[in-house]
C-alpha cells in the first residue's frame, strides 16, 4: 500500500495540517515539533520509507489459529545489506517478535512511544525507538494494523542504523 495522496498537489500540504484532516487528530508529540513546516512528501520521505539496509520479507505468525492467551511463533525472512535469513521467535505479539529477531541479527531496537492511528484510507503506525544511543522517529502505513506497525519499525531500525 501506497501512502495515500488527496490530489495532486497534497504533497505541498504541510504534514501537521494533512495528518490532522486526515485523522481527526495531531501527530504525536515530539514527532509534532520535528515535522512543523515539513511538507508531507518531505514528511513521508523523512519518516515513513523504509529505504537502508534493513528489510522485512514473508512474515507469519505460524500458530495463530491456536486458542487461548498464550505466546505465538512468528517466522519472518529479513535482509540486512546482502545477507537474507529466516528468524523464528515465540513472542506475545508481533512487535515484540520483531524487534527479537532483530536483536538477533544484533540490530537494538527499543520502543520508547508508540502510537496508532486509522482512518478511511489506511492504518498509520509512529514508532519512537531507540538503539541506546540515538532516539529517532519512524512512521509504517497499511491497511493492515500489525503491517503497519512492522513497517514502522524496520523504518525505525532504518534510522537509527544510519550514522549521521
Amino acid at each position: 500500500m501506497t501512502f495515500p495522496e488527496r490530489n495532486q498537489l497534497q504533497h505541498l500540504d504541510p504534514a501537521t495540517v494533512w495528518f490532522g484532516e486526515s485523522f481527526g487528530v495531531s501527530l504525536p508529540r515530539g514527532l509534532r515539533e520535528q515535522a512543523d513546516g515539513m511538507s508531507w512528501g518531505t514528511f513521508v520521505a523523512t519518516y515513513g520509507h523504509s529505504t537502508g539496509p534493513l528489510r522485512l520479507g514473508q512474515w507469519e505468525c505460524t500458530d495463530a489459529m491456536r486458542p487461548g492467551p498464550q505466546a505465538r511463533n512468528f517466522q519472518a525472512v529479513i535482509a540486512l545489506g546482502d545477507r537474507i535469513g529466516t528468524a523464528t521467535v515465540v513472542a506475545g505479539g508481533p512487535i515484540a517478535a520483531l524487534t527479537a529477531m532483530l536483536h538477533q541479527r544484533g540490530i537494538t531496537v527499543e520502543i520508547v512511544k508508540f502510537h496508532q492511528m486509522q482512518s478511511p484510507t489506511g492504518t498509520a503506525t509512529f514508532i519512537h525507538g531507540s538503539d541506546g544511543a540515538r532516539f529517532e522517529w519512524a512512521m509504517g502505513w497499511s491497511d493492515d494494523p500489525t503491517q503497519s506497525a512492522l513497517r514502522a519499525v524496520i523504518a525505525c531500525a532504518n534510522r537509527l542504523l544510519v550514522v549521521e
